[in-house]
């Protein structure tokens, strides 16, 4: 599996994570047959969060094959904007530790920003818990592009840490409004900024939801949340080509999902959540599908001709 140098963490990532939310209802077996298998791929990043319900399953795994120090971690807290203060932070910090059992958090990130709050607490209290050795790099979920900036002005004026990365939504099938309350997707201005700078995006929902996986048509209004939120004759022009490309390569819609946004020419960490073995199969064989970056222009609809 392709990885890319995180300098803050002084490692290299999986290019991919694997989303852990199904994990809160699996039976241990197939949660540890998962991740097992996700591991043996190359893959070494996780993605959590408090609301996940997903933290103590991923304990257990730790435990049972010894291998935290393998893992990256991307864990959440502070979806309640009233908790994104120092208090408030800490409580948060210490209840992903708590429930994954262990020492630290590779990528805290605050799931939610409030741009009320002070920019300067909130940085000081995140070094806060660096310099504790509680997480060794910190983001925000769902921030904009300008209070990213702004943090990370922050702390260069501080000499503190800043934010390591973010994570919004990107991918090939643009959402029509936001999926939950609260939630991002990049627009261009956010991409271009990224493009500048390299600065990581850790995308949820991004293969849209299962948008591309063949369930789904324009005739078919059966499910609601799917209809409201990725039903357009954008999204359905870019599953025709997508269907296309993947005839010629052999693979399936759903994997060229994947592997264009790994073509993008800005630093995209997919995150993927598949609910079966069959599916995670499906992501590790999309992970390595090649696409040109002509190719990608053409199934995001800015080119007619690849």
């Amino acid at each position: 599996m392709k990885t890319r140098f995180l300098q803050q963490l002084n490692r290299d990532v999986s290019c991919v994570g694997l989303g852990t939310m199904v994990f809160s209802s699996s039976p241990r077996q197939d949660a540890f047959e998962m991740l097992d298998a996700w591991q043996e791929a190359g893959g070494n990043l996780l993605d959590a969060a408090e609301v996940y319900g997903s933290e103590p399953a991923i304990a257990d795994w730790f435990e049972a094959r010894g291998n935290r120090d393998e893992i990256v971690l991307l864990d959440k807290a502070c979806i309640d904007l009233n908790e994104i203060a120092p208090d408030g932070m800490r409580r948060g910090a210490a209840g992903n530790l708590e429930r994954t059992r262990t020492d630290y958090i590779d990528i805290w990130m605050l799931h939610r920003d409030d741009p009320s709050k002070p920019m300067e607490v909130i940085v000081e209290t995140a070094n806060e818990l660096i310099s504790l050795g509680q997480i060794r790099a910190w983001g925000g979920s769902n921030w904009t592009t300008r209070r990213i900036i702004e943090a990370n002005e922050c702390a260069e004026k501080r000499g503190l840490v800043g934010m390591i990365g973010s994570s919004e939504n990107v991918s090939l099938a643009v959402p029509n409004v936001p999926r939950w309350p609260g939630v991002r997707s990049l627009d261009a201005d956010d991409i271009a900024w990224r493009r500048e700078t390299q600065f990581p995006v850790f995308s949820w929902s991004a293969q849209a939801g299962g948008f591309f996986s063949g369930q789904f048509s324009p005739g078919d209004r059966s499910d609601g949340d799917m209809v409201r939120v990725y039903y357009s004759d954008e999204n359905f022009a870019k599953l025709e080509r997508a269907r296309q490309l993947a005839a010629e390569k052999g693979v399936s819609a759903i994997q060229i999902a994947l592997a264009y946004l790994l073509a993008l020419d800005f630093a995209v960490y997919p995150l993927v959540g598949p609910r079966n073995m069959a599916e995670l199969r499906s992501c590790i064989e999309g992970e390595a599908v090649q696409l040109t970056p002509a190719e990608a222009s053409w199934l995001s609809l800015e080119q007619n001709e690849r």
